[in-house]
């Protein structure tokens, strides 16, 4: 789906990591620690670039021969941003669950800053917004829980996958992480997050590009209490991020590319400087764009999948 104007400078002008050869641009109010601008880097301890493997998996729309019914598909209520079709916890193989039932977002909820938060998340004593969702529920594309079991697991005949590794590249004095299709050197010529052109199934029928497949990563990290730590995605089509198994960012559904951010100092399940987990679940679902954008504080490192 097309990509909305979400990203906006956190403070006047643009934070431009000349070194790295890198623009950024951040939501607003994230949580980026600056140097004092005496031309050292505060944050030169930090690896310059994080490297994230997880697995495409690759799938046939649902008007072709062996096409999966989930893939080109358009909600019941029209395209957008559908919460609540899957549940709050991972499952035993540490993959998400379709519960259905789900609503579509009218307004976002969003805190003082202005950034788009998870509704469990919403606090008004901080200053947060309050959002909205339509009347009615509306599974948000997905036919069942057996179809959408097959997203992020390997099934002969159904999908096919590969290993696909993604360069996070920290901007200079900052502690800023960011990889964005539009900037990357392996997927800024290809006109967005392409990873599998001509590639395991193919193209999507009559195109140049393939617009159907999911992406899952598995990541670990260290909680420090107090140091403002997030993590952010900007895109489309479906985002679930889980921490400690537990959902703290969902922007279900078809849609153009959408926002939201989890402020680790708001969440209660976390273990203070010590290991923590990040599941992260991606699916492109629908021509006619793919927008893929992560920021984040966090030092994230690959986990076994």
């Amino acid at each position: 789906m097309n990509r909305s104007s979400n990203h906006k400078a956190l403070l006047p002008g643009t934070l431009i990591a000349a070194a790295a050869g890198l623009m950024i641009s951040v939501i607003p109010g994230s949580e980026v620690a600056m140097a004092s601008g005496d031309g050292q880097d505060s944050y030169s301890n930090l690896p310059a670039e994080i490297v994230l493997t997880g697995i495409v998996r690759d799938f046939n729309e649902r008007t072709v021969a062996g096409g999966h019914t989930d893939f080109e598909q358009r909600p019941a209520a029209g395209f957008g941003q559908y919460m609540n079709n899957v549940a709050d916890t991972l499952d035993e193989d540490g993959k998400p669950v379709f519960v259905g039932g789900g609503q579509k977002v009218s307004t976002q909820w969003r805190d003082s800053s202005g950034r788009n938060i998870h509704p469990s998340l919403y606090d008004a004593s901080m200053g947060d917004s309050a959002g909205s969702y339509r009347s009615g529920t509306d599974d948000g594309g997905i036919a069942s829980a057996e179809s959408f079991s097959q997203w992020y697991r390997d099934v002969p005949g159904v999908n096919a996958s590969m290993q696909l590794p993604i360069t996070l590249r920290r901007a200079a004095d900052s502690n800023m992480y960011v990889f964005d299709d539009r900037q990357d050197p392996a997927f800024s010529s290809l006109g967005g997050f392409f990873p599998i052109n001509n590639q395991l199934l193919g193209n999507s029928a009559g195109e140049t590009k393939n617009f159907h497949f999911t992406y899952e990563l598995a990541t670990e990290f260290i909680y420090k209490p107090g140091e403002g730590q997030t993590f952010t995605f900007i895109g489309d089509d479906d985002v679930w991020v889980f921490i400690n198994g537990r959902m703290v960012i969902d922007i279900g559904g078809v849609h153009s590319a959408v926002n939201q951010t989890v402020h680790l100092d708001r969440l209660d399940f976390l273990v203070p400087n010590k290991k923590n987990t990040l599941n992260f679940f991606f699916a492109e679902r629908h021509r006619t764009q793919s927008n893929f954008r992560i920021e984040t504080t966090l030092n994230l490192r690959s986990a076994k999948l």
